[in-house]
């Protein structure tokens, strides 16, 4: 599987960006499927996860309430919409495939597949 990210752009705090992944060379639907973003200067870290089939879902406490992580399994294709964007989301963000649960997707250590980042920019 191939992942491409795509939808990353500059906007205004309190602006909201759509996010796509687009995977390709086999069917998305065989992995659960996640965000994860890393800020300049800064780590990695786990944003959004949904299972194969998108009955569940989880997310980094600073972003519930405000993003919404879903799937297209006819389109092989996930998606992160994103709210309410603050300064302090600013980042590139990768999407990942992994065959591990939902829950342990928030390590990195569970995923197989990483795709290429598209960065966000939120201006104050």
């Amino acid at each position: 599987v191939q992942l491409q990210a795509s939808g990353g752009g500059l906007v205004q705090a309190g602006g909201s960006l759509r996010l796509s992944c687009a995977a390709s060379g086999r069917t998305v639907s065989s992995y659960g499927m996640g965000w994860f973003r890393q800020a300049p200067g800064k780590e990695r870290e786990f944003v959004a996860a949904i299972s194969q089939y998108g009955g569940y879902t989880t997310y980094t406490d600073s972003v519930k309430g405000r993003f919404i992580i879903s799937r297209d399994n006819a389109k092989n294709t996930v998606y992160l919409q994103m709210n309410s964007l603050k300064p302090e989301d600013t980042a590139v963000y990768y999407c990942a495939a992994s065959s591990a649960t939902v829950q342990a997707m928030a390590f990195m250590t569970s995923i197989n597949i990483w795709g290429q980042g598209t960065e966000v920019t939120v201006s104050s």
